[in-house]
């Protein structure tokens, strides 16, 4: 039995249309012999299929002017596809992929990646989703809690250290440095999720293991009741259920209305549960003025918008497709600040409830 083409890469780019000059948002994944493009990545069949073979890559792509970060495949029969990634980092690794396939596929050799198994030696006779049901287990599993750190109380999660402890208990591991390696594992895999600050900067590589044995790093099951609930100064609950989970990023950005394409100063505030940006009158306020939902959007930065009154636009605007669709259009103080926005919304809206 042959088997299947193995999944190099996947996520989210912009694609310019075969025929028309449209740009929507696709799931991408990177194949060993090819790319797959779907409307949605919940979706199970894909709208297209590029084969690798005889094509090339071109990086970085100038024919549009107006549009940042894109890449231009030509397949063997002469026809260009176009993509564009969210930033020069995300752009510069999919074309890096996409290379060393084209490379391996004239080469006659299969694209050779780690997975987290290999490269924390896994033992293969271990079944991480056998294990995960067994660490979700009511009565003997790990125990869900309502931990508080840097005034913030994080519902149904749990510590490094019980993770450790649970997998020495029950005889997962033989001992603690084993149950590091299972547990970064379980991580990677997507079986746990990382629930604040210093777990999540570890598991972004800014630790020595992506999975700390410590009674302050906080980790969720990714299908439980998790939600984090912020703090006043004055110890009082303050975030609605709407607003309960944890700030990401906030400021203020230019936002381009829909109906009069007129420009405004609003003060965005990103949170990742539920996964949303509202934005508020920067003068004060606490109700939002509006939100845009991020579960599943597609974040660009872009030059230059058709059909738009210009506001002192200066070449820092970011678009933002969501899910349904719908298109909007910010502009950043800076370049950077317009790149750390990006990522953060990117990282919420793969991540968010």
């Amino acid at each position: 039995m042959e088997r299947e083409p193995m999944r190099v890469r996947e996520g989210y780019l912009v694609k310019k249309g075969s025929m028309f000059n449209t740009w929507k948002p696709m799931w991408v994944v990177l194949l060993e012999d090819g790319i797959e493009f779907y409307k949605r990545k919940a979706d199970n069949s894909p709208k297209g299929m590029i084969p690798l073979k005889g094509s090339s890559i071109h990086s970085p792509c100038q024919d549009f002017g107006k549009r940042m970060f894109v890449f231009k495949l030509t397949v063997a029969k002469q026809q260009d596809h176009f993509f564009q990634a969210a930033y020069l980092e995300e752009r510069d690794a999919w074309v890096r992929d996409i290379k060393k396939a084209i490379h391996r596929i004239d080469g006659g050799q299969r694209f050779a990646r780690k997975s987290t198994r290999k490269s924390i030696r896994l033992p293969e006779t271990i079944n991480l989703g056998a294990l995960y049901l067994s660490m979700k287990d009511p009565e003997k599993g790990i125990k869900e809690l309502k931990l508080e750190k840097d005034k913030r109380v994080f519902n149904h999660c749990f510590t490094g250290t019980c993770v450790i402890d649970w997998l020495v208990s029950s005889s997962s591991v033989r001992n603690r440095r084993e149950g590091l390696l299972l547990a970064s594992s379980l991580l990677g895999e997507g079986y746990l999720q990382p629930a604040g600050d210093t777990s999540k900067a570890a598991a972004e590589g800014l630790s020595d293991t992506p999975f700390l044995d410590l009674s302050d790093a906080y980790y969720y099951f990714p299908d439980s009741g998790f939600f984090c609930e912020g703090y006043s100064s004055d110890d009082d609950v303050v975030l609605k259920e709407e607003f309960r989970g944890t700030i990401v990023k906030q400021g203020c950005l230019l936002k381009q209305g829909h109906r009069r394409k007129n420009w405004k100063v609003r003060k965005f505030v990103l949170r990742d549960d539920p996964a949303y940006l509202h934005y508020y009158d920067p003068a004060g306020g606490e109700e939002p003025l509006g939100a845009i939902h991020l579960r599943g959007c597609v974040v660009t930065a872009v030059e230059d918008m058709p059909d738009t009154k210009k506001c002192d636009v200066d070449n820092i605007l970011f678009e933002i497709i969501t899910a349904n669709e719908i298109h909007y259009y910010l502009q950043a103080a800076s370049s950077t600040e317009r790149t750390e926005w990006i990522k953060a919304i990117q990282s919420v809206s793969r991540t968010g409830k």
